[in-house]
């Protein structure tokens, strides 16, 4: 009937209260970039043939979209423009806006027996696809023996 004005365990909120605002400002360089959870969010894998890397970014234009790879490292950069109405107009309230629009920029850091020569890059449905070939003599390769 009457609620507690503590938790049950006072020490263990505090801890999770210290995490959630340690990473607020947790900008550390990481294979995701900088900023957990930044924008577009990225999956990045490998094969043995290659690193691929896929940027959800519904709504950009990819005319507008910079991909660069410079010594061993990958940056993605460019602009989405809002879509909600502008908050100038005296008749328009927006209450909600969790959708991301400025610029961003994510940079990835790829394994050295990357083969720059042979990126490729390709937008559909919202997704950046860029795929980084890896050097033929860095990959596997099964030798027989005679």
């Amino acid at each position: 009937m009457y609620r507690s004005l503590f938790a049950p365990d006072v020490f263990a909120e505090l801890d999770r209260l210290q995490r959630d605002v340690s990473s607020l400002f947790d900008l550390s360089p990481s294979i995701r970039g900088f900023a957990r959870g930044g924008y577009p969010a990225l999956n990045v894998g490998s094969t043995p043939q290659a690193v691929e890397v896929y940027a959800f970014a519904p709504g950009i234009d990819p005319a507008k979209v910079e991909v660069d790879l410079d010594r061993g490292v990958l940056t993605l950069a460019g602009e989405r423009a809002a879509a909600a109405p502008a908050a100038s107009d005296e008749k328009t309230t927006l209450h909600v806006n969790e959708r991301f629009a400025g610029r961003f920029r994510r940079v990835i850091s790829l394994p050295d027996d990357i083969d720059p020569q042979g990126v490729s890059a390709s937008y559909r449905d919202g997704v950046l696809h860029v795929s980084i070939p890896r050097k033929a003599a860095a990959q596997p390769r099964r030798i027989e023996v005679q």
